[in-house]
């Protein structure tokens, strides 16, 4: 396909995607009409399509309007080329440009949500527009080693992965190049590493594990923080998700990296205390909208207050499970206080003798995703 061409169909897949069809859907439904496109023609236009999301507010400014196609000429003026050297209207090329730019307000410029900017400015403080900044741009991939770095880094070199250590988290390794190629080499085959944001790593790094530890896992989703965690310590593990198929590869995953994770409806986890509990809670996902940019668009205020409801009460609920003495760790990828540190300190106030050990806030200015984790103590008596 000619780049023109692929730019026809990025306006296709996002005309589909505004009129409400995930943008994964409508990424497989075109491929799968389009035998013609090749994997060098089908990951271009991924990223045409999921630099549009994120970039939505400034693109349709500068494309003249929110459309699939006014969204890939707002991202044409926006990378200083021509517009009217692909916009030809010759073959598969879109028809030529007759819209004019419009100069984004700051928000615009931003991709920043209006109803939420006041939020993000006041948990951001001077942070607020660099960050907004960071997250218009593509997610680094970031790998997590199980084994000496440098070693691992010399094995994917092997096989066309270009990677580096990241100083985010000990076993963090940043890859340069070749990361489409991860999940079919060696390495990734035979446990030495995973894939897994650097603030993801940062976070666990941060929990209190010591071997023979009681742990639970109360939110593993595919379990990155689960097998994380393994690789600290030996400790009796056990992993749950309120929507058990999101565990559905942590058998396999954790067979890879030879380690026992024992899998648990909500009964059964709940029927033990624990040294950890991990509450990687359900959350608004703002500091990994490089990573899942649909999401910045997707959120509402309601569905923000009530996220804010189950986070409480998930920290409600967890609270008899943790010993005496025990940690209950609380971790979001927001940035967002009320979803960080205000749900600690309204917990705090509920709940007589815990106390906070630990705090922990990264944002995409520190190299990965945004993350909070939050390190409670229950009373000891």
């Amino acid at each position: 396909m000619t780049p023109a061409a692929r730019l026809s169909a990025a306006i296709t897949i996002l005309d589909r995607w505004l009129s409400g069809i995930p943008a994964e859907k409508a990424l497989v439904n075109w491929a799968r009409a389009s035998r013609f496109a090749g994997s060098g023609d089908r990951a271009a236009i991924r990223d045409l399509v999921f630099d549009a999301i994120r970039c939505r507010r400034s693109f349709a400014a500068l494309g003249g309007a929110e459309t699939g196609r006014s969204l890939v000429l707002g991202g044409v003026r926006a990378a200083g080329a021509d517009p009217a050297t692909l916009f030809t209207g010759e073959g598969h090329a879109p028809a030529p440009v007759t819209e004019a730019a419009r100069t984004p307000t700051e928000l615009e410029a931003l991709d920043c949500p209006d109803w939420l900017a006041p939020q993000l400015r006041a948990s951001l403080g001077d942070k607020f527009a660099p960050v907004m900044q960071a997250l218009r741009h593509r997610a680094p991939v970031f790998l997590r080693a199980n084994g000496a770095r440098d070693g691992i880094i010399a094995a994917l070199a092997a096989e066309g992965i270009v990677a580096r250590p990241h100083p985010l988290a000990a076993a963090a390794l940043e890859v340069t190049e070749g990361a489409r190629r991860i999940q079919t080499c060696t390495a990734y085959r035979d446990g030495l590493v995973e894939l897994q944001d650097a603030a993801s790593q940062a976070v666990t790094e941060a929990l209190p594990l010591s071997d023979g530890d009681r742990v639970l896992d109360f939110c593993a989703g595919g379990g990155g923080k689960t097998l994380a965690m393994a690789a600290r310590a030996q400790l009796d593990l056990t992993a749950h998700d309120i929507n058990p198929r999101r565990m559905a590869d942590l058998p396999v995953r954790a067979e890879r990296a030879g380690v026992a994770v024992r899998l648990a409806n909500t009964a059964e986890a709940l029927a033990l205390q624990y040294d950890l509990v991990l509450a990687d809670a359900p959350c608004s996902g703002s500091g990994s909208w490089r990573r899942a940019p649909e999401g910045k668009w997707l959120l509402t205020a309601e569905r923000l207050e009530e996220l804010l409801h189950i986070q409480s009460g998930i920290l409600d609920q967890l609270a008899p499970a943790v010993r005496a003495g025990g940690h209950l760790g609380y971790a979001t990828c927001s940035l967002l206080r009320s979803e960080n540190d205000a749900q600690a300190e309204a917990f705090l106030a509920r709940h007589a003798g815990w106390t906070r050990e630990k705090s922990l806030t990264l944002t995409p200015l520190d190299g990965g995703d945004g993350f909070h984790l939050t390190v409670l103590r229950a009373p000891t008596g």
